[in-house]
């Protein structure tokens, strides 16, 4: 009767908007994060460059990292 699930409707879209609001809540968290280092980054004339490098190439590889299998 269901098409691709076996859950009646109410219940896969209570799942799907669980889903919405958990992924939002990591976005957020994300933009949060980022701003908040921007805004460490520019209101502190004292901090070490090396210190936001390393971060940075840390970062970056982890993102250019495959997934395992």
């Amino acid at each position: 009767m269901y098409p691709y699930t076996d859950l009646p409707p109410s219940d896969s879209k209570a799942r799907r908007k669980e889903q919405d609001v958990r992924r939002m809540q990591f976005r957020r968290a994300i933009e949060s994060y980022a701003e908040e280092r921007r805004l460490h980054a520019l209101l502190d004339p004292f901090a070490e460059p090396a210190a936001f490098t390393a971060q940075r190439a840390w970062a970056e590889n982890r993102r250019s990292a495959r997934p395992a299998h």
